[in-house]
């Protein structure tokens, strides 16, 4: 029987990845937290002796909790609202400064784009992309958790497939680009420079604003609509500073070292095709995302209506 100590050094060292597995299943970084932690409970009940592939029966685990809870979350939004509007939902990012040192982790990190589209996907259709596509979990070990066989789990990973290339957009634009679209993005924003904006996008940009219940969540389309919102908006916040957000360069708003709200980019031909913007309280405040007030001294660009 493995020992209770060296069953925690084992499952520790397996977490990094688990979390990784979970947060591509989910797009939710407490909800990721939870499935990881709901198969270290799982763990302590089994029979763990007997366990002879320890990484690929963790690995099981949270997959079929994951399940779980992508079709509880598909049946609570079939729920019809109350006042008939429809919700808008942008995935949780990972956000870093924009620094050397967090430029490092990028290789690692899924974009908002990418996490968009599964959230489109079928719960099992979505667990048998990300663990076979993204983690080699063969479709023998998949066709068990979604109760098909590994044939018809292959068709689906498949379909699943085809979905994600459609509807995702390839790295349009090197981080050095991205930097150049950042920076002149908040320099036209924060003089509302309607003609610069334009510039910066695509004509078919489409804009999804996450502002929680109540609010003006909603998507909008169109370079001419989106450059006009920013102008406008952009007026309003004047402590925004580059950041990676996800596996690209994005924005945080960040007055005193407080995150009011993050805007993740999708770049294609040097041109912004696609921005996500987060803006609700309390998914901000549950992300804890740490923002030090150096890194605004450091990354802040100048306001031109400064006087030295």
């Amino acid at each position: 029987m493995t020992q209770p100590s060296d069953l925690v050094t084992r499952f520790e060292a397996e977490r990094g990845r688990l979390r990784s597995v979970a947060y591509r299943m989910l797009g939710s970084l407490s909800e990721a937290e939870d499935a990881v932690q709901e198969g270290w409970l799982r763990l302590q009940r089994a029979e763990s002796g007997d366990v002879r592939n320890l990484s690929g029966w963790l690995t099981t685990v949270v997959g079929r909790i994951c399940l779980d809870m992508l079709r509880a979350r598909t049946a609570r939004r079939e729920d019809p609202l109350e006042d008939g509007a429809a919700e808008t939902h942008v995935p949780d990012p990972v956000v870093r400064p924009a620094d050397p040192v967090h430029e490092a982790e990028l290789a690692d990190s899924v974009g908002l784009a990418l996490l968009v589209v599964l959230d489109t996907l079928a719960p099992a259709e979505r667990l048998a992309f990300v663990l076979h596509d993204m983690f080699a979990v063969p479709f023998e070990e998949l066709a068990p958790i979604v109760e098909r066989t590994p044939a018809a789990t292959r068709q689906m990973a498949s379909r699943a497939r085809r979905r994600v290339q459609g509807s995702t957009v390839p790295p349009g634009a090197s981080l050095a680009r991205q930097r150049e679209v950042v920076d002149a993005w908040l320099a036209a924003t924060r003089v509302g420079d309607f003609e610069a904006l334009l510039e910066l996008l695509d004509p078919d940009v489409l804009l999804r604003v996450d502002a929680g219940g109540g609010t003006a969540s909603g998507l909008l389309r169109g370079s001419l609509a989106v450059a006009k919102q920013a102008a406008f908006y952009g007026k309003l916040a004047q402590a925004a500073y580059p950041a990676f957000v996800g596996d690209g360069l994005g924005i945080v708003q960040a007055p005193r070292g407080q995150v009011v709200a993050v805007l993740a980019f999708t770049f294609q031909g040097g041109k912004i095709v696609g921005v996500d913007i987060i803006a609700d309280p309390p998914r901000l405040a549950a992300l804890d995302i740490r923002w030090p007030q150096e890194a605004n001294d450091a990354q802040a660009v100048p306001d031109p209506n400064d006087r030295a």
